[in-house]
């Protein structure tokens, strides 16, 4: 859930109005902007070939996109399909082979060294995926993308089901440096009111396999808001989680979105939802802090001190990669140049997901040529990213490395912006510009902001499905 998280859109105001209006705190987690919705499918799109002349291939980060579970929870939104048999995952791994070898062609066809410094697979959920065809897929990213997943920083998403041992043993030879393992709740009555039926022996099995593997960094997820919680119950999963030493501790806030298992499902008893959030949050946040835990986004809670943590973070994570050199494969990947974002179709609702994963399967390779769903990324889009990956974590957005690549500061392009920050006394200022704690609190709310007019209207044009 930590490469593919929780999403949720309500109606909100123009980026540019300073607004009272922010309302929620839980406008839409912003994990990559612009969001998938504001993808348009191309009538004849750009080749790869093009799309990726002029651009850096020395510091490139790999995605694959596994879009398959054992089964679907009740706040997922994700794209992703259930119960997928065999012959599915294979013809899936048939078509990832015949995309790698389109996509691989377009960067050599630059005439450049390629090299690769980021790896992920993320979800759905990989290890859904047979041992075998795990193996197959860590030879694909290397035999055919060139990228060397044991010399790079590697992440990969697990649940308990499926944190087998012969699964773990393919993630551990490969060299995974980073397994996130997605608990949400160690409490089994919390776990049905979520719509995500688990047994607590089958959590601390997974847990044990896991660390007996010694992965660099292990992750896991837990969420907070789940009907029926409360401090007590989240201080049980926040203690349970800490017994098993992870490197990192991700907390998510529980949303209901359309066309999921709990559309419509949460009441609110007494307090509201949004303030039952915000308290556990709160809890949540000062707990982990109390217990040695640093935190670097809403989100992002890391053992301080710990060496994998810290390598991670100096790695390969150049500004060019969190900007572009994004080499998406799979259904549901998208991929980032400097001037174009593109990806594949995307939807939510299950036979939507089943028909574009068979659609992807049935695609001629000479369609992996070209792009197919894109966004065009433009100087102000470029802005607000940057700003969106930078004042939405700990380190802030610094305003000379903001002005010597924007040519002037955040606060002038974006005054209202700036300006509502401020009056919510959500903002620090100076050489950093750093959301104070209650400002990162509201990051939800905080990031949808910056996002562009043409964003917010395309994604108010599409139709869940």
């Amino acid at each position: 859930m930590s490469t593919s998280p929780l999403l949720h859109l309500t109606p909100r105001p123009p980026a540019d109005t300073p607004a009272e209006a922010l309302g929620t705190p839980y406008r839409q987690y912003v994990y990559a902007y612009p969001h998938q919705k504001s993808y348009r499918a191309l009538a004849d799109g750009p080749a790869l070939a093009d799309i990726w002349a002029g651009e850096r291939l020395d510091a490139l980060s790999l995605y694959v996109h596994v879009p398959f579970c054992e089964m679907r929870c009740g706040f997922c939104n994700l794209f992703t399909r259930t119960g997928a048999p065999e012959q599915i995952t294979t013809a899936w791994l048939d078509t990832l082979e015949r995309q790698a070898r389109a996509t691989r062609e377009a960067l050599e066809a630059q005439g450049r060294d390629i090299r690769f410094t980021l790896a992920a697979f993320g979800g759905g959920t990989p290890t859904y995926l047979t041992a075998a065809e795990l193996t197959r897929l860590a030879d694909l990213c290397e035999n055919v993308m060139g990228a060397d997943l044991r010399a790079v920083p590697w992440s990969v998403e697990t649940s308990p089901a499926t944190a087998t041992p012969d699964r773990i043993a393919v993630l551990a030879e490969r060299g995974a440096t980073r397994v996130s393992i997605g608990v949400q709740t160690f409490l089994e009555e919390e776990a049905r009111a979520a719509v995500r039926p688990q047994k607590r022996s089958e959590v601390d099995a997974a847990l044990t396999r896991l660390k007996a593997a010694a992965f660099p960094i292990l992750n896991i997820d837990l969420i907070y808001g789940i009907q029926g919680q409360t401090e007590e119950t989240f201080r049980t999963s926040l203690d349970a989680a800490l017994s098993w030493e992870p490197e990192e501790v991700y907390l998510y806030p529980l949303y209901v979105r359309p066309l999921t298992g709990l559309d419509g499902r949460h009441e609110d008893t007494g307090e509201s939802w949004d303030e039952q959030r915000l308290r556990l949050y709160r809890f949540g946040r000062d707990h982990l802090l109390a217990a040695g835990y640093r935190q670097t986004s809403m989100r992002v809670f890391q053992r301080a001190g710990t060496a994998a943590v810290d390598q991670a973070d100096d790695a390969g994570i150049s500004e060019y990669n969190q900007q572009a050199g994004m080499v998406g494969l799979g259904v549901g990947a998208r991929s980032f140049t400097t001037g174009l974002h593109y990806t594949t179709d995307y939807a939510v609702a299950v036979p939507e997901v089943r028909r574009i994963i068979d659609d992807y399967i049935a695609t001629p390779t000479e369609d992996f040529r070209r792009a197919q769903w894109a966004f065009t990324m433009d100087d102000d889009e470029r802005r607000r990213m940057y700003l969106l990956q930078t004042l939405l974590e700990s380190g802030g957005t610094v305003v000379e490395q903001y002005r010597g690549r924007f040519g002037d500061t955040p606060a002038a392009h974006f005054p209202a912006q700036f300006a509502t920050l401020a009056e919510r006394g959500w903002l620090t200022g100076g050489d950093t510009l750093r959301l104070t704690p209650e400002g990162m609190a509201w990051s939800d709310a905080v990031g949808p902001l910056f996002f562009s007019p043409r964003v917010d209207a395309a994604m108010a044009a599409y139709r869940d499905r």
